[in-house]
């Protein structure tokens, strides 16, 4: 029963971090989700997608969204060492609140109900790609830099 779906529960210590103290992995992710949340709805606020516009925002966040966790996940599995709390907190809590894959799906179901295929198809397919390649570009940038630090 994983919180955190990409803990393997066949390695002691993942397993131990979320069989040990599964009470407060919870409330840090619930905490973490709401403060993600709050942030997303911000950036709705900030810039709200007109009624038939194209989901600018729900990309952008999204895609920013996968880019931190690009740097989250290298800076706390190969260059800092931090508390066991921190990876659910922020990476499932956080940046699961912040972004919003279930406005994504909304999105295209309304771009397509306008009758805007051609639209939805390219927003389905370019999120998906804007997303891999910020995760993959976030971690990447900050592999490199983090070597350059290391080596100074």
């Amino acid at each position: 029963m994983p919180t955190d779906p990409d803990v393997d529960l066949r390695v002691p210590a993942q397993r131990d971090e979320v069989l040990r103290h599964p009470v407060q992995v919870l409330a840090v992710i619930a905490l973490g989700g709401a403060a993600g949340a709050c942030a997303r709805y911000g950036a709705a606020l900030l810039w709200p997608t007109p009624a038939g516009a194209f989901p600018w925002t729900t990309l952008l966040v999204n895609t920013a969204g996968c880019a931190v966790m690009g740097v989250f996940m290298v800076l706390i599995s190969e260059v800092w060492t931090v508390h066991p709390l921190v990876r659910p907190f922020f990476g499932t809590g956080v940046l699961g609140g912040f972004t919003t894959f279930s406005t994504y799906a909304v999105d295209i179901r309304d771009l397509l109900e306008r009758g805007e295929a051609a639209t939805g198809l390219a927003y389905l397919a370019g999120t998906a790609l804007a997303a891999l390649a910020a995760v993959w570009t976030g971690a990447t940038v900050t592999r490199r830099l983090a070597s350059r630090g290391a080596a100074r």
